[in-house]
């Protein structure tokens, strides 16, 4: 289960997986896909992969947009998270804690051909894939705390990004390739740094005193430059959900619930945000446009469903 503010990002940061109102809801049947064995399906379309411990354990689910039909990706009695979409939206890269410690693996977006990238005895996590699908940037402590690492897509040559006593970890792509943005405690409080994707060229984004995580990225559209998600606490007591161009400038708060909102991933047009939050008594999927209107609740299912990502189009 997740926990709020500095307390559970840290957890996060670490790479501990757990083992064991606004808008109108969506009338959600994710259930129905693994009690009808007859169900088929349909891979096309608007789809959102997500983190759901319904079954029992972390697994990694695959829904329609609007919260309908659903099927669980992973089926494995690990704990399984972390989802980063290829750019084609052909494969899911993925954390999993099935060879007893915390590894990345890939596999279809249909759950199929699942192949393992890396291989270290210590803590892999939040891989992210490159706009050109070439290589994954991911978070690993393999050299004591957590640093950000890069390797190639079928888990080759990783190299060391960043070189910090503090963590740094949720490493995500610039949409046009040209850097990196990522969550970092080194200047002694949570911030959104960035850097170019061979670690140089290292800037704070959100130089504050309020906790800052969770990045995510959107292209631009034709209403504004690119932007970049992430989650605060600068409101004040809980976590929101805020926007910011690519420099650090026009922060912009699109949550106002009093409640924890976390895990924002915008659509390929960038017109909408997913979330969780825990607004509904327990961690749900929500869904907002991007200028902060319109909030949708997609899930209402009583276990945790967190970490939505949607697949490019």
């Amino acid at each position: 289960m997740k926990q709020s503010n500095r307390s559970r990002h840290v957890v996060v940061a670490l790479g501990l997986f757990a083992l064991a109102g606004c808008g109108s809801p969506v009338d959600v049947d994710v259930t129905k896909a693994w009690e009808d064995p007859e169900f088929d399906f349909d891979y096309t379309g608007d789809l959102i992969a997500f983190e759901s411990q319904r079954d029992g354990n972390r697994e990694i689910y695959l829904m329609k947009a609007d919260g309908s039909d659903g099927t669980n990706l992973t089926n494995n009695a690990a704990a399984d998270g972390d989802i980063a979409w290829s750019p084609d939206g052909a494969r899911i890269a993925f954390a999993t804690t099935r060879d007893g410690n915390t590894e990345i693996y890939s596999m279809n977006h249909d759950g199929s051909g699942v192949t393992r990238l890396t291989d270290d005895p210590d803590i892999d996590r939040f891989p992210s894939f490159s706009p050109d699908g070439s290589r994954i940037a991911f978070a690993s402590s393999r050299d004591g705390n957590s640093e950000i690492y890069m390797m190639n897509a079928d888990g080759s040559n990783p190299v060391r990004l960043t070189d910090d006593p503090e963590e740094d970890s949720e490493p995500v792509w610039l949409n046009d390739g040209s850097g990196l943005v990522f969550f970092s405690t080194r200047s002694g409080n949570g911030d959104i740094w960035m850097m170019a994707p061979d670690g140089t060229g290292l800037t704070n984004l959100t130089d504050d005193q309020a906790f800052d995580s969770a990045p995510g990225t959107a292209a631009a559209t034709f209403d504004g430059p690119a932007r970049i998600s992430f989650v605060s606490d600068r409101a004040g007591g809980n976590l929101d959900i805020y926007t910011m161009n690519l420099d650090g400038s026009d922060l912009s708060r699109l949550t106002t619930a009093d409640a924890d909102d976390f895990d924002s991933s915008w659509t390929s047009d960038a017109e909408l945000l997913s979330f969780d939050s825990d607004r509904g008594g327990d961690w749900d999927i929500y869904v907002i446009e991007s200028p902060g209107t319109n909030t949708v609740r997609l899930t209402t299912h009583p276990a945790d469903d967190e970490s939505p990502a949607w697949r490019p189009r």
